[in-house]
């Protein structure tokens, strides 16, 4: 096949952009696959004659809407040199748009994968919520990462959804002493960092680390305890996690929780909030716990302590982690590609939302 992936890539960081540069890696070894995706960037050089990209001013809001316009022109001129059999966006939102008008226009499929703040937030934007609805309607395929994601698109009008979760590449850890408690991820107010901080003060003699970047950085240096140490973005999340007693994830929302299966992986067990993806990822009291309230989580982390406990809920996790590998997920996804292409299309979206 050959296919067109739109949305976030590499060197682009994200639970999004790391999604689609896996899929496409292991989709390389039997098809052909081009990226457009958001610039200015410079595509690495392994695969630079098959990433394109479409520049738009780093502005809230507008950069998406002229990302969808810009992005649609540049799939025409690329369709005329190129071929695609089909288009695969990643994110509901102003990115699948830009497939919804190419394929309008190109009469060739549309497959969209929903990754959770697309659902969780766009949606519930006036603009957003119109571009996430008329994708849904719009689309050959619509897939998501978890129940929960599959949940909130048909309840916002897809027909049928196909649930296929994230993958993990592997991960080779060194070998280290277990000895902090960690916190992976955006240091933005969803992913309620500041829970993580008030954690670490709740336990002064545990090592506490914070790995990642974002808005809330410098707010959560200025009242963090002695006990935490912020490490900023680190692309080596495995050798993090090799130095992890435990992860712990207090995110308000969450659409899959990939750093929880990253966790388990490498057999460290995670503590995480009730919500969303994260419900479905740890099984309470086997490769982790879940909490509603502060209270409840400092309970669990107390019990985590416990070293027995720990490592026996590592080995549950290392086993449940081996099911989500790349190869797997892209076996799916090849899969839904197989079905729409075998159903035949024209421009009358009689299969919008369809499997």
């Amino acid at each position: 096949m050959r296919i067109l992936m739109v949305g976030h890539y590499p060197p682009h960081k994200g639970g999004v952009a790391n999604h689609t540069d896996s899929l496409v890696r292991e989709l390389r070894k039997r098809h052909e696959v081009y990226v457009l995706t958001y610039g200015p960037i410079i595509p690495r050089d392994f695969e630079r004659d098959a990433v394109y990209q479409v520049k738009v001013p780093p502005i809230f809001g507008l950069r998406g809407i002229l990302f969808a316009l810009l992005a649609f022109l540049k799939i025409i001129k690329l369709h005329k040199k190129l071929n695609f059999e089909l288009i695969h966006a990643h994110y509901l939102g102003t990115t699948s748009y830009a497939g919804v008008l190419a394929k309008r226009k190109l009469k060739i499929p549309l497959i969209i994968t929903a990754h959770g703040s697309d659902l969780d937030f766009m949606s519930n934007l006036p603009l957003g919520r119109y571009f996430v609805r008329e994708s849904i309607s719009k689309s050959n395929a619509i897939i998501a990462v978890s129940h929960y994601l599959k949940g909130k698109a048909l309840s916002l009008g897809a027909k049928r959804v196909k649930v296929i979760p994230n993958g993990i590449r592997k991960l080779n850890s060194k070998k280290a002493a277990r000895k902090y408690i960690t916190f992976i991820g955006a240091l933005a107010p969803y992913k309620d960092p500041e829970t993580f901080i008030r954690l670490a003060e709740h336990f002064p003699t545990e090592k506490f680390l914070v790995v990642g970047e974002g808005p809330l950085m410098d707010e959560l240096k200025s009242r963090a305890p002695s006990n935490v140490e912020f490490l900023g973005y680190r692309g080596d999340v495995e050798n993090i996690l090799a130095e992890s007693k435990m992860l712990v994830v207090p995110s308000l929302r969450e659409g899959f929780g990939l750093v929880i299966v990253e966790a388990n992986s490498l057999g460290v067990p995670v503590v995480g909030r009730a919500v969303g993806g994260i419900k479905e990822l740890i099984r309470d009291g086997k490769n982790g716990y879940l909490f509603k309230d502060f209270d409840e989580l400092v309970e669990r982390v107390e019990l985590l302590l416990d070293n027995k406990k720990a490592l026996k809920m590592g080995r549950i996790g290392r086993r449940i982690g081996e099911r989500y590998t790349w190869e797997k997920v892209a076996e799916r996804i090849e899969e839904v590609y197989t079905e729409v292409l075998g159903e035949g299309h024209d421009d009358s979206d009689k299969h919008a939302g369809r499997r």
